[in-house]
């Protein structure tokens, strides 16, 4: 997250961000810290390219870009994200391949362990899969900004926090009186966010995965690859994808008590972060998230609102298949389509506001083409 001192609400967003967990479709992969600061000035593309590892996809989608890009060039964060995937230990340069190969069994659906089982590489095949997660490691850095909606609201001179004046209120220790602290929750309750969100990809193709293995990666103490990866941290890169902002919609408060107005400040910024995670992930099919069928009578998945599912939402479903190299490859064997009012409504704190279908645990779907569906095939969003 880009951190705006100056700016209303800053110290309430930046806990909320804090508070929030990475979405349960996707591995956590932060290498730290989460929140940066700018001062905001812009910065000509052409800073892009440098030896900190940094590419843009089409130029066309950015004349300019923010402070924050040249602090992902600055903060070495590529060359971290590989770190992390390789558990590099920086004093010795050690690696290992113990993520890889656990996120390669997390990411196996039922369909892969049945094609395991059957292969002549078994435990192989699986193990495998993790090292083809390593191209699909993304950083979402996301710009998030109190919008005044309301002409009422007090934001006490755009720069204060409300939340510390409404709690100096409550402990008696300021002189502000109940109109004022009326103001200041009538605030909270028009309080809305709009959040820019910006997509990365890792860049780990053949060149770079050689590069690594051939020089870099040892299982024991090496000071000449522990060397070469701090003199080469420039290699590896980040690729801008795109951006998606957020409508800045209103956010229904029901559920939520007047005297914990942080909350409402977190479910403004959690509805508006799902909301562009959802729509990146139409918008780009490498963002795309793959999700297992629970059952197929009725059809269901563990997916709903917050993934940005809808009436309109269609499906493939995909069977996995192993090719003559002995790579697992998707095919797609039909389209389904949500059932009507059985869409589960996940987003953040729907039970609490009595949203319909938040009570569901799972989206039910029926079939538009296709045949032998099985529990563990994946389905994967249409355009």
């Amino acid at each position: 997250m880009i951190g705006h001192r100056n700016l209303a609400f800053s110290e309430e967003i930046e806990k909320a961000f804090n508070a929030m967990p990475i979405p349960d479709k996707y591995n956590d992969h932060n290498v730290g810290k989460r929140i940066f600061y700018t001062s905001e000035r812009k910065l000509k593309v052409k800073k892009l390219d440098s030896h900190y590892g940094f590419k843009i996809n089409d130029m066309s989608d950015k004349k300019a870009m923010n402070d924050f890009d040249l602090i992902l060039q600055q903060q070495y964060i590529a060359s971290r994200l590989v770190a992390r995937w390789f558990q590099r230990k920086k004093s010795t340069g050690v690696c290992s391949m113990e993520l890889v190969q656990e996120r390669g069994y997390n990411n196996a659906s039922e369909v892969e362990k049945r094609l395991a089982a059957h292969s002549i590489r078994k435990d192989a095949l699986l193990r495998d899969a993790g090292e083809e997660l390593i191209g699909s490691t993304f950083v979402l850095i996301n710009d998030i900004r109190y919008i005044d909606k309301s002409k009422g609201s007090a934001v006490i001179g755009g720069i204060v926090s409300a939340a510390i004046q409404a709690n100096r209120v409550m402990s008696g220790s300021s002189d502000l009186g109940e109109a004022d602290l009326g103001k200041i929750i009538a605030t909270y309750k028009g309080f809305n966010v709009k959040i820019n969100t910006y997509l990365y990809q890792l860049v780990w193709d053949k060149d770079i995965s050689s590069f690594f293995y051939d020089q870099i990666y040892t299982d024991e103490a090496d000071e000449a690859r522990k060397l070469t990866f701090e003199n080469n941290r420039g290699k590896f890169s980040l690729v801008f994808l795109g951006m998606q902002e957020s409508s800045g919609k209103d956010i229904s408060f029901m559920g939520i008590n007047e005297s914990e107005p942080q909350v409402m400040v977190r479910k403004a910024c959690q509805r508006a972060l799902d909301e562009n995670v959802a729509n990146l992930q139409k918008n780009f099919d490498v963002f795309k998230i793959k999700s297992p069928l629970l059952a197929v009578d009725p059809l269901k998945c563990e997916i709903g609102k917050k993934e940005g599912v809808s009436e309109s939402s269609r499906f493939e479903v995909l069977e996995a298949v192993e090719d003559e190299q002995g790579h697992v490859e998707y095919k797609r064997v039909g389209v389904i389509r949500p059932v009507k009012n059985m869409i589960w409504d996940n987003r953040y704190m729907a039970e609490e506001e009595g949203a319909e279908g938040a009570e569901l645990g799972f989206t039910t779907f029926e079939k538009v083409s296709g045949h032998g569906f099985y529990p563990g095939m994946l389905i994967r969003e249409l355009k």
